[in-house]
């Protein structure tokens, strides 16, 4: 939203209660008289989401890939034939 968000943060932490950071009116409003509620289900999707998110990048590291195999060489072909009749 252009803010700063610790300092957005430590504002809604000091007002406490339903109080909360407007972001498209750019400031501290009583969320339940604005109307602005998130369901449980959204907020709880986002920060499962987050949290792997998260997992993922804390163990790139341990990427299972393939081992790249080595090429072996062809065996030799078999002699020809021997001399036949002339």
């Amino acid at each position: 939203a252009g803010e700063e968000g610790t300092v957005i943060v430590q504002e809604v932490r000091k007002k406490g209660g339903n109080m909360g950071f407007d972001a498209d009116k750019g400031k501290f409003v009583d969320m339940l008289a604005a109307g602005i509620v998130d369901p449980v289900k959204v907020v709880r999707t986002c920060l499962e989401n987050g949290a792997s998110i998260a997992s993922v990048l804390l163990t790139t590291e341990s990427i299972i890939t393939d081992i790249p195999e080595e090429k072996k060489d062809m065996p030799m072909p078999p002699g020809g034939m021997g001399g036949g009749m002339y």
